[in-house]
């Protein structure tokens, strides 16, 4: 069952003087985890055999991309991907939270994304009058991270979905029903879903949003 409405900071807050990660629980086939870095501290570049997706949740990550290291800011709402075999390390000066995703199969990327690149994923995503607009910014068989925008008066009737999954609201509010109960949520909080749970989404006015859809 869900656990309701939540933030990753509270999943995961920052310690101080220490890095910590902690599973999402989606699934397998993707590794999703959330990380935690106290201020000042870091993660040794390494490099995975597969795209590697930063999603940031909290504060601010440097993140050092290649052999002779470009940095990139990670600031809350923004992800950036970076391609298979390529060296990647973080460090914060004040501490920062975010998402790491490991692909572990080919991907298709949307034209709008570009690796190496910092992205703010609502500036991803418009607006349509009277409709539900809906962006795939990176998916494979078993994985799809998906932007959606709903217009005023739009929403989603309850449906049940293939796999796990976590929505997080990126702007405005929206009404979440899920097995029959009703949660509010706020820009900056989640929610999961699990695998075939019935839900729903009413927009309160306009509202924007990303879904993380793990299909096992």
């Amino acid at each position: 069952m869900s656990e309701g409405v939540f933030t990753i900071a509270a999943k995961r807050p920052i310690r101080e003087e220490m890095t910590i990660s902690r599973n999402t629980g989606l699934g397998t086939s993707n590794s999703a985890t959330w990380f935690s870095l106290g201020a000042g501290t870091s993660i040794t570049p390494e490099s995975y055999d597969t795209m590697s997706i930063y999603i940031g949740a909290a504060g601010t990550g440097t993140f050092l991309i290649g052999e002779q290291p470009e940095t990139m800011d990670l600031h809350p709402d923004e992800i950036l991907l970076v391609p298979e075999r390529t060296l990647c390390g973080v460090k914060t000066g004040e501490g920062c939270i975010y998402t790491e995703i490991i692909t572990k199969k080919e991907n298709t990327m949307n034209d709008l994304v570009k690796a190496k690149e910092v992205l703010n994923l609502k500036e991803l995503i418009s607006y349509e009058e009277g409709s539900i607009a809906n962006v795939d910014i990176v998916h494979n068989d078993t994985m799809k991270f998906v932007l959606m925008a709903f217009d005023e008066g739009t929403g989603l009737t309850p449906h049940r979905a293939p796999g796990n999954a976590i929505l997080t609201a990126l702007e405005g509010t929206a009404v979440i029903g899920y097995e029959g109960t009703d949660y509010t949520l706020n820009a900056g909080e989640s929610f999961r879903f699990e695998k075939n749970g019935l839900h729903s989404v009413t927009a309160k006015g306009r509202f924007k949003m990303s879904l993380l859809l793990v299909l096992e």
